[in-house]
């Protein structure tokens, strides 16, 4: 078995394929690699690893390679399993196998009038966003994406294919919904999906001469919104690429950006926003769940994103004069995106049958990334990225989300002691040689 598995090593075609990542901050240079197409090659990697005493690392996509500790020495699987998404349009499910990404789910689940609870960008791979949370464009209505995990199919360190649910190893079931990995190979997972019927998502560019007026209108709002509305506040520092609009070139832009799962309370956001003056450029429009993963533009190319996250209490007025004031027009700023991403509605809530990571007690989330490709270099940024740090310090919750986090040096955090400690014990349990240790968080391990 071992001769004929497709396990490449440096210098192969297969092993830059396997190793690719979407954050060239982050490469992986593991000792070896493959793309896994069948759960014979997740197999006979794990067997290959754990003869030579190598660790086992997992990533699909790669979005989150700059938070992602060294691969040296290891073998790193790249899981991409075929058959599809498969929607049970009576049940309101899908089954999502390993290396799907987020557009395929949202394409598949479209055409019967459901969505699912994925994030701003369709190029993401489903089950890394689920398993770590998963702060959806339809947070605020439906709660973390992870706790909308039916169950998930994986191979464990001896080789055993387990499907675990509520039913079936619960205590495992309640870890891998953001213990951050080290489990296994997850090969697929099982999902509820939401019915859609009255659906308007976009975003709106304003100049820079509305901007405090903007923000103080949309920050307002979010202090009684609906939760039926999820949204974004960006200020973007777009470079001059043919494919940015030429009306968002040439200076920063404020931006509101979102979903709405019902026309009214969209219409109570957008309208004194639009009055405050002309969008240079509005997309909010009525839509399919099909649109959504693209109203927040997210690059579809991979590149170096450098940034940083904090999960902030209320700011208050006081908090985003300090957001506008580190981002905006004069503030130097190298990034190219700083946002505040509402939270709170049913993301504040713990779900019965969540796991570990079921609930953010913020009210938001602040994210900045820049690209030395575009504008600074990786020192600028990082160094502007902690005074933005140290301005919105006040409001700092200490807590992370950690689909956000940009980098291994970045600070973290989403669980409890006793959270880490009881998630360690079930790992120690399905995995007792460690073979997938390296895989999990930094967090989400006690180093004895």
């Amino acid at each position: 078995m071992l001769d004929t598995s497709p396990i490449a090593f440096p210098g192969d075609p297969a092993y830059d394929a396997a190793t690719g990542v979407f954050n060239l901050a982050g490469p992986a240079h593991p000792a070896a690699a493959l793309t896994a197409t069948g759960l014979a090659d997740v197999r006979a990697a794990i067997s290959h690893a754990s003869a030579r005493g190598q660790g086992v690392r997992i990533h699909t996509t790669g979005h989150s390679a700059g938070a992602a500790t060294s691969m040296t020495g290891a073998l790193l699987i790249r899981p991409i399993l075929p058959g599809g998404v498969e929607i049970d349009p009576n049940r309101r499910l899908a089954r999502i196998p390993a290396g799907t990404p987020w557009s395929a789910v949202v394409q598949a689940a479209a055409p019967h009038g459901l969505a699912a609870p994925h994030g701003t960008s369709g190029t993401v791979g489903a089950i890394g966003y689920l398993l770590h949370g998963g702060v959806s464009l339809y947070g605020r209505k439906l709660g973390l994406a992870a706790n909308h995990i039916r169950s998930v199919e994986l191979i464990t360190a001896d080789g055993h294919v387990r499907c675990v649910s509520a039913a079936e190893d619960p205590e495992l079931f309640w870890a891998i919904r953001g213990g951050g990995g080290g489990f296994g190979v997850v090969t697929a997972v099982e999902i509820d999906l939401f019915p859609v019927t009255d659906l308007i998502a976009g975003a709106a560019f304003w100049s820079w001469e509305h901007a405090e007026d903007v923000v103080g209108t949309w920050y307002d709002w979010t202090l009684h919104a609906p939760d039926e509305v999820s949204t974004s506040l960006r200020v973007m520092n777009l470079p001059d690429l043919p494919e940015i609009p030429p009306m968002l070139k040439g200076g920063p832009v404020v931006c509101v950006a979102g979903v709405a799962l019902a026309a009214a309370c969209a219409r109570d956001l957008l309208d004194p926003l639009r009055k405050i003056g002309e969008p240079v450029l509005d997309t909010w429009q009525d839509c399919g769940p099909e649109v959504v993963p693209d109203v927040h533009m997210d690059p579809d190319e991979p590149g170096t994103f450098i940034g940083d996250h904090l999960l902030l209490a209320e700011p208050g007025r006081e908090g985003i004069a300090a957001f506008l004031r580190m981002t905006g027009e004069g503030s130097g700023s190298p990034l190219i995106a700083a946002e505040l991403r509402q939270l709170g509605g049913r993301m504040a809530v713990a779900a019965p049958a969540g796991g570990v990571l079921n609930r953010l007690d913020a009210r938001l989330a602040y994210m900045g990334a820049g690209v030395p490709e575009l504008r600074g270099t990786p020192e600028e940024i990082i160094e502007h990225c902690d005074k933005v740090r140290a301005a919105l310090g006040p409001w700092d919750t200490g807590r992370t989300a950690p689909g956000f986090v940009k980098g291994l040096d970045r600070p973290r955090g989403h669980l409890s002691e006793a959270d880490v400690r009881a998630v360690e014990r079930v790992r120690a349990r399905v995995d007792p040689d460690g073979l997938f240790r390296g895989d999990a968080m930094p967090e989400t391990m006690i180093v004895p």
